[in-house]
């Protein structure tokens, strides 16, 4: 007698829940996450014309069943995904659900709150770094602290993570992405702080939206004051010229008063 299979339904993202209840830890992160997706957009948009990408933001990624259903899952603070439609039928993504997709993220990033032993934890089914490095597996995971102005970054070979040394400038190579991750002492969002930020290949910090308007303003500034200049320029030109013929104009009229004809004159 053969007997049929009974076919599991295992849930989907809108059937799973989006958060665990619990609030971002500080007032640092939420603009982090903002500050690498900003600036990274146009990268990604280069890498994938046909759109097909997401990006997480302190979003879930279910990787095992459990009950509740949200201790299945870890919710990164920043992470990419290559090569999955950015929406599900229509309808923004509540979470990354890992065994419908089966696509692992390109890179996932935490921001450390605490001492950093919840990042490293290799604990097995329990410890962020050991999921990690042995269920979801991205190829790279780094670890940022903005107290120590630091980040470290791990890179997924063979079965396990090692940890990847800085280049000539202090950052690490995300090579599938061409970009490099490092830190950046500057003010975003009227903060100043050691920021986790994204170079291009040559070294060039990729910036973002706002910070890209102002140096087009700033260009277009110096544009309009280049043209200012070269317009006083012409007008001092074009006073220095009639000035010039109003004293030509004036000899003339002294020489015919003594009886000259200047245009007789050579």
């Amino acid at each position: 007698m053969v007997i049929e299979a009974k076919k599991l339904a295992l849930p989907d993202h809108t059937q799973l829940p989006e958060s665990d209840g619990t609030f971002v830890k500080n007032f640092q992160e939420h603009p982090q996450s903002i500050l690498l997706t900003d600036s990274i957009l146009p990268r990604l948009q280069e890498i994938h014309p046909d759109g097909y990408f997401c990006i997480g933001q302190d979003s879930g990624i279910y990787w095992r069943l459990t009950e509740p259903p949200e201790r299945g899952a870890e919710a990164p603070d920043w992470f990419y995904v290559p090569n999955v439609p950015p929406t599900l039928n229509g309808e923004m993504r509540r979470s990354y659900v890992f065994w419908q997709e089966l696509i692992a993220p390109m890179i996932v990033l935490e921001f450390v709150s605490g001492d950093g032993d919840e990042e490293r934890d290799s604990t097995p089914y329990k410890g962020k770094f050991w999921i990690y490095e042995n269920i979801i597996r991205p190829p790279y995971y780094g670890i940022y602290e903005v107290k120590t102005a630091s980040v470290e970054v791990y890179q997924l070979v063979a079965d396990h993570y090692e940890k990847v040394l800085p280049n000539s400038s202090g950052r690490y190579p995300i090579t599938p992405m061409g970009v490099e991750l490092g830190i950046w002492l500057g003010r975003y969002q009227n903060v100043e702080l050691p920021w986790l930020r994204w170079w291009d290949e040559q070294g060039n910090l990729l910036l973002t939206g706002d910070e890209r308007a102002e140096i087009e303003r700033q260009h277009a500034e110096a544009e309009r004051q280049r043209a200012e200049i070269e317009r006083q320029r012409a007008e001092a030109e074009r006073q220095r010229a009639e000035t010039v013929e109003q004293e030509n104009d004036r000899l003339r009229e002294r020489l015919r008063a003594l009886g000259i004809d200047p245009d007789t004159l050579d």
